[in-house]
């Protein structure tokens, strides 16, 4: 049966998301991009490389990366093989490869070698779509946006806070719910819930600050001790 509950109205669903977001804030104060990059290149690139595989993974490859193709000439004019064999270990790297060159190509066309700041020029570069370009415009441009990932999706259904499973339509909704400007740090406190006490399979309920009003509390051990067992630190939560 879905948490989502029909029956409870928008505006006590809103009050209690929110109630929940503040916490998330105070359970996650150092909530960030968990992608190493210094310029928004970097991290359209990081991002388009974080799909099917962890930060860390992407993290390991990126310096090498960076180092090798410093602008989007670079990616553009790369030498496919070269390339591919950097990408290894992110696998998928043939098609990863194919978007990174694409994406060089389509920026030195387009946009002057730059990255635009806008979403819907974002969406337009080969790999991007509407979560790969809000990472970019919340984290490296300071546009809020709302990063729709597997945890996001996953959390905020489990919250009760949609039933959508579309992640544009998760977006649309959320971003009823929580003001504009919280969008990108939100994101960023999801994911890290997501990823450290609200895992897939077995959630740490009975180790979560947000107990008290979610829905889905109970679909995990709710014995404090088995719970925090289940917590993963920072540096383990990159796993999943």
């Amino acid at each position: 049966m879905s948490p989502f509950d029909p029956e409870e109205s928008p505006l006590a669903r809103t009050r209690r998301a929110r109630r929940m977001a503040r916490e998330l804030a105070v359970i996650h104060p150092d909530a960030h991009c968990e992608l190493d990059f210094t310029t928004p290149l970097e991290l359209l690139v990081a991002t388009v490389l974080s799909a099917q595989t962890t930060d860390k993974t992407v993290n390991k490859v990126t310096p090498v990366l960076f180092a090798r193709y410093p602008d989007a000439a670079a990616y553009a004019g790369a030498d496919r093989a070269e390339l591919e064999e950097v990408l290894k270990p992110t696998g998928f790297f043939r098609a990863k490869a194919n978007s990174v060159i694409g994406l060089g190509q389509a920026l030195v066309e387009r946009f002057d070698g730059e990255v635009p700041g806008r979403l819907a020029d974002l969406v337009t570069l080969p790999g991007v779509g509407r979560k790969t370009a809000n990472v970019v415009l919340g984290n490296a441009f300071g546009v809020p946006g709302l990063t729709v990932d597997t945890h996001f999706g996953r959390l905020v259904r489990r919250f009760g806070w949609t039933a959508e499973e579309d992640p544009v339509k998760v977006e649309a909704e959320i971003a009823e719910i929580v003001p504009k400007k919280e969008w990108t740090m939100f994101s960023h406190r999801v994911i890290f819930h997501g990823r450290r006490v609200c895992h897939a399979k077995k959630p740490a309920c009975g180790a979560c600050g947000l107990a008290a009003w979610c829905p889905s509390y109970g679909i995990g051990p709710l014995d404090p001790e088995a719970a925090a067992k289940l917590v993963k630190t920072p540096a383990a939560s990159d796993t999943e």
